[in-house]
Order: C-alpha cells, then structure tokens, then sequence
C-alpha cells in the first residue's frame, strides 16, 4: 500500500492523474465537459491532459518502472 505523504506516494498519485487526463482528452464528452477550461482550478486538468498527450512515451516507461518499484522493491 502506498502513502500518499511520501515521496513514492505522491509520484504515483501525479501519474495516475496524468494517464486519466490524457484519456479524457481522448473521449469526447469528458473532453469537453472536463477539459474545456484552460485556466485556473479547471485548467489542472487540461494541462495534464497536454503532458500525457506529448510526452506519452515517457509517462508510459515511467508508469512501468513506479508499477516495478511498487511491487517489488517496496
């Protein structure tokens, strides 16, 4: 189980955010009703979406690796 006020925990947390925002990028009705703000509180959710788009590669080894460490080094 992991903490969320450690380290692991919150690298974790950042990365589920960011895969889940990217795949309400992809769906049209999450899209516009979640992602439509760019700006302030909503706007989060947007940029994360764009990060997990672009850099989709590294978010994929990264999710990889944080699953590795979770489940068998921790």
């Amino acid at each position: 189980m992991t903490n969320v006020y450690s380290l692991d925990g919150i690298l974790v947390f950042g990365l589920l955010f960011v895969c889940t925002c990217a795949y309400f990028k992809k769906v049209p009705r999450l899209k516009t009703w979640l992602l439509s703000e760019k700006k302030g509180v909503w706007g989060v959710f947007y940029k994360a979406a764009v990060i997990g788009t672009r850099l989709h590669a590294a978010v994929a080894v990264t999710c990889v690796v944080m699953a590795f460490y979770v489940l068998f080094i921790k």
